[in-house]
């Protein structure tokens, strides 16, 4: 059962004495509703990350698993039934919506979340493919929940290189070769296809400002979300191209396979919006690396500094100097050494820490450094 929303009615205003005043009218069970009303369905969408051997990774379902049975095809075809766990929020049956959210991560993955925060709720028209043919417009509440890499239900779930959605977002080897080789030219062409010169300015002031100007060397990694949405203005991520022929009565969500050679390199096409809430969430923990301990909620209880370092670079994007980080995480007190050493490894054996809590007593700010991500070469 899907639950809708319909609008209870119109807000009237009116301002004596120079004061505005709003009243709400509740429009009563009896009257009609206007005739281009849309019913809303509200549906919860999770972004459940984990950071398996310094990988980032997000749990995404299949929403078609019979596929492979019927084709025998493994790989991930642009037909969007790849998506982040969601479902709808049922109120017969939901205490909140964070419950409807472990309920439906747990039907759809067998996790138990622990870590979860509200990260924003999507609600841009023809978001979801089925209203562009009259159906009911879909608001999406996002979390993120942070975990670890547990087993899940690998017929209808499975976990994901995050940069595999985002490969432009990862630069802790070097600038991604994709930046230089196709976005930079794609947006150039797309800055230039309009005449006007106030129009191309503010084209190319969004291309530096998210990308870097010219052959940049590094970019400001918490603009993730800027970076896709410019992306999808200018045509160069799937979904645009997959939206537009929707829009346009050519195709219901696919691409035509002709067209699939431009995305190759670009990252893995998913259903709805949800590459998009993926940079959303991307920009938020990068956000919080600098004021809140969000890093410790991926590591074990006991873990090296090694071990810290590779996770907030994982989430970063970015390469951290080892011994400006080390320095960092000391002078934050962040962390307590438990007086133990780990065995693993063919090394020496490395001091064991542990995350000191009491510090979000201490200090208002608590985190590592806002991440820039820079070319190594430059």
């Amino acid at each position: 059962m899907r639950f809708q929303w319909k609008s209870p009615g119109p807000i009237v205003s009116s301002a004596p004495n120079g004061w505005l005043n709003i009243l709400l009218v509740r429009r009563a069970p009896t009257d009609p509703m206007p005739k281009n009303s849309v019913g809303t369905i509200i549906n919860v969408t999770a972004v459940i990350v984990a950071v398996t051997d310094d990988i980032p990774r997000v749990l995404i379902i299949d929403q078609d698993p019979a596929r492979e049975a019927r084709t025998g095809d493994e790989a991930w075809p642009d037909s969007g039934q790849y998506a982040l766990p969601n479902g709808p929020f049922q109120p017969e049956h939901d205490e909140g919506l964070e419950s409807c959210l472990r309920r439906w991560v747990e039907v759809q993955t067998g996790l138990d979340l622990y870590y979860v925060e509200q990260l924003y709720t999507f609600g841009n028209r023809y978001r979801d493919p089925g209203e562009i043919a009259g159906g009911p417009r879909v608001v999406s509440v996002a979390y993120i929940a942070l975990t670890y890499e547990d087993a899940v239900d690998e017929e209808t779930a499975k976990w994901r290189d995050w940069y595999s959605f985002l490969p432009w977002e990862d630069w802790r080897s070097a600038r991604p070769t994709i930046i230089a080789d196709k976005i930079k030219p794609a947006l150039q062409r797309w800055v230039k296809q309009v005449k006007n010169s106030r129009q191309r300015k503010r084209r190319q002031e969004r291309v530096n400002v998210t990308f870097g100007p010219g052959t940049g060397s590094d970019m400001d990694s918490i603009l993730s979300l800027e970076r896709f949405e410019l992306l999808y203005d200018a045509n160069i991520v799937a979904e645009a191209i997959r939206d537009e022929r929707a829009a346009n009565g050519k195709s219901k969500t696919s691409l035509a396979g002709a067209a699939l050679s431009e995305f190759d390199g670009l990252g893995i096409q998913l259903a709805s919006d949800d590459r998009r809430i993926l940079a959303t969430a991307l920009g938020r923990l990068r956000g919080k690396l600098a004021y809140r301990p969000v890093v410790f909620e991926l590591l074990p209880g006991e873990f090296t500094l090694l071990q810290l370092q590779g996770v907030a670079e994982a989430l970063s994007g970015a390469k951290l100097h080892k011994q400006n980080f080390r320095r960092l995480v000391t002078n934050a007190d962040l962390v307590e050494p438990i007086g133990r050493t780990s065995a693993a490894g063919r090394g020496r054996p490395a001091e064991l820490f542990r995350f000191r809590r009491e510090v979000l007593g201490e200090k208002l700010t608590v985190g590592l450094s806002r991440p820039i991500m820079r070319s190594r070469d430059a």
